[in-house]
């Protein structure tokens, strides 16, 4: 990897951008499709009854139908609120409302719960820009959940969202990326450690 992980992975997300923007709908649709029934699995597999997640963006493997399905089952869902310090806050998933937050990114509206409330499920959902077969996920650059993750005491098991071609050989590293049990793609799930 380069000498400069920094540079690396601004180089490395722009690519990853530019290739998410030129998805088909179709492509989009298959993979949506996929990525429910494999998130769906995982819920099922880790018999998880409480789990964080997020709301993607317009450019992010879709979490809604997964979403949809978690709030039909009565799962508790726990989705983020970024805040100006770096850290998230959460709500519970109402199935239904949202605005955009800070970054302008898709969040939940909610009776907000504080940083400490993602202690208390039993599997964690991320967004990743890509993971590496090693385990490390390269998010977007703000560090929200690097920090969250970093900061847990007893962290369930985290699983990274990604589409195929964005679970790499190898992604560049820094001190402060926290690293992933596991990645969730439209044709498989897979396990790090």
């Amino acid at each position: 990897m380069a000498s400069d992980p920094g540079n690396a992975k601004r180089a490395l997300r722009a690519e990853l951008r530019e290739r998410r923007q030129n998805m088909t709908a179709t492509e989009r649709e298959r993979a949506t499709a996929g990525i429910t029934a494999n998130l769906q699995r995982l819920v099922d597999e880790h018999g998880a009854q409480s789990l964080a997640c997020y709301l993607s963006g317009s450019h992010e493997p879709n979490t809604r139908p997964f979403l949809n399905w978690a709030f039909a089952r009565r799962l508790r869902v726990l989705l983020p609120i970024s805040r100006q310090d770096g850290l998230l806050d959460w709500t519970v998933d109402d199935g239904d409302s949202e605005t955009l937050g800070i970054h302008g990114w898709p969040e939940a509206v909610g009776e907000l719960l504080g940083p400490i409330a993602i202690n208390d499920v039993d599997l964690i959902i991320v967004p990743a820009a890509a993971v590496d077969l090693g385990g490390v996920r390269m998010g977007w650059g703000r560090g929200y959940f690097d920090k969250t993750l970093g900061s847990m005491e007893k962290c369930p098991p985290v699983y990274a969202v990604v589409f195929d071609g964005e679970v790499l050989d190898e992604v560049p590293r820094e001190r402060h990326d926290e690293p992933v049990d596991g990645a969730v793609t439209p044709t498989r799930v897979i396990r790090f450690r």
